[in-house]
């Protein structure tokens, strides 16, 4: 089965599971797109090196016709789109120490987290 996203202005409002022939006789009258996305298209990677439109479609995400991609939406205003992958990267990277951070926006800065 495939999968396939509504997009309406730019932004993702209904993602299906159904095969391409359903589009033939399948008739929407509301605004918008379908456009294929991928279930396995993560990172602008595939595991088959197939990657389709950059990540998989979910119901809030931007769908940029110019580059033919998803992404999801701007988690930080300081979070740069890495255009490559098309994902939302921090100013910092993550610490890759095996310990769990927060990203804290007021200080551009990730805090441990601490268990209670």
């Amino acid at each position: 089965m495939s999968h396939f996203a509504k997009v309406l202005d730019g932004k993702v409002v209904q993602v299906i599971v159904a095969e391409k022939e359903f589009f033939d006789s399948f008739v929407d009258t509301s605004p918008g797109q379908w456009i294929q996305t991928s279930y396995n298209t993560f990172g602008n990677k595939h595991p088959e090196n197939k990657p389709l439109r950059g990540n998989y479609a979910a119901i809030g995400y931007t769908y940029d016709f110019i580059n033919d991609v998803f992404y999801r939406p701007q988690p930080f205003p300081s979070w740069i789109l890495n255009k490559s992958t098309w994902l939302w990267e921090a100013p910092i990277p993550y610490p890759n120490d095996n310990k769990k951070y927060v990203w804290d926006e007021s200080t551009q800065s990730w805090n441990l987290i601490t268990e209670i």
